[in-house]
């Protein structure tokens, strides 16, 4: 892997190897772009096959938090770190208190949160030893589980959707077919019941569905079924890469918003929606809310501040929209479209999708 190659092609600004023999720490924290302000992005602990594989995924990572940061209107650059190791058997104390202290010398450039692999818990272990971690428990001063903000956005963004495609943010009497009820999916479910929303629901944890369907009247199916079920709005709310060629035919919806990550397989399934006439709300923009919600952190948290600015999702999808349709693009290039344009603002950058309107935008976005 040439590094420096890959830095330069897209824009990274810092690549840091952390190593601790004492606590057997191995880490790589990847910082993309701080052109809005401090880079922001969590940390993954996960047992990674090899180094290289890291690397890529850290990469990878923090390309799409300065996406999600830029388009969410928040003054936070992109940036992700990922610790190798088994968060079963590999994690302690030690190890993360080791990983704050590199934190520490980085001078807040770039800060850290909870992600797969870590908890509440880990990042109290790393706030011992740096100021820049956000995602912390309610009792440390923190905002405590994101989980129900980023499903308040993702509601915001599916009435912009809703509006779009039927002329009215109301979801009352609209069926919605959600892919995964867990801690995203679940308080999801309760917004839309309360919305007057139908429910359909799977999940591969049966216990998930019977609660959904025990709380909220939702209707079961089995996992494979729910791409082919009718629907108005498909909400996939667990795996990412869930729109592809075996997926994309089967589709009976007209709308398609969830709180996944990297819900197309590639960038041109975002083409093959819209050339079934099947709305697509980008997910690193609709599933913002638990980002948003982390980033008032560094504020001082205030619950009632990080909601008002959840609501805004619905704006942002509707921007995106409208960007869309002004450039003939699918909605996820619109997406890249609002965030490149806000951050080419503030940096005076040359305009990066300049020539065929697809060329640069998809190279970018397949970086992520």
């Amino acid at each position: 892997m040439e590094i420096f190659e890959k830095l330069a092609e897209y824009r990274y600004e810092q690549l840091v190897f952390c190593h601790d023999k004492s606590t057997s720490l191995r880490a790589i924290i990847a910082i993309h772009d701080t052109t809005l302000g401090p880079a922001l992005g969590g940390c993954r602990m996960w047992p990674y096959r090899s180094e290289e594989e890291a690397v890529v995924d850290a990469l990878r990572l923090a390309r799409g938090m300065t996406y999600k940061a830029a388009a969410s209107g928040l003054n936070l650059g992109g940036g992700k770190s990922v610790i190798i190791g088994d968060s079963r058997t590999d994690k302690s104390e030690a190890l993360l208190r080791s990983f704050g202290r590199y934190i520490e010398t980085l001078g807040g450039r770039y800060i850290t949160a909870e992600d797969v692999g870590t908890s509440l818990e880990d990042m109290a272990y790393i706030q011992i030893e740096t100021s820049h971690v956000v995602g912390v428990d309610r009792a440390s001063g923190g905002s405590g589980d994101p989980s129900p903000f980023t499903a308040l956005g993702v509601l915001q963004g599916m009435k912009a959707c809703v509006e779009e495609v039927f002329g009215e943010t109301s979801l009352e009497g609209r069926t919605v077919a959600v892919q995964g009820v867990g801690n995203v999916g679940y308080p999801l479910c309760r917004m839309l019941h309360e919305e007057g929303a139908s429910l359909i629901v799977t999940d591969v944890n049966r216990e998930a569905v019977e609660r959904a369907v025990r709380d909220f009247g939702a209707k079961p199916v089995d996992p494979e079924e729910i791409f082919s079920i009718s629907c108005d709005i498909f909400a996939p709310c667990a795996l990412g890469a869930v729109i592809n060629d075996e997926t994309v035919p089967k589709l009976r919806c007209r709308i398609v918003a969830g709180s996944a990550n990297n819900v197309l397989l590639e960038p041109r399934h975002g083409e093959a929606l819209a050339e079934r006439g099947i709305l697509y709300a980008p997910d690193y923009v609709i599933n913002a809310g638990g980002l948003i919600n982390v980033a008032d952190e560094l504020e001082g948290y205030s619950a009632e501040r990080a909601r008002k600015r959840v609501l805004r999702i619905y704006d942002s999808v509707k921007s995106i929209i409208r960007i869309s349709k002004r450039d003939s693009v699918p909605t996820h290039l619109a997406a890249d479209t609002m965030a490149l344009e806000r951050i080419e603002a503030i940096s005076s950058m040359e305009r990066l999708h300049t020539g065929h309107p697809y060329g640069q935008l998809y190279r970018r976005r397949e970086a992520l």
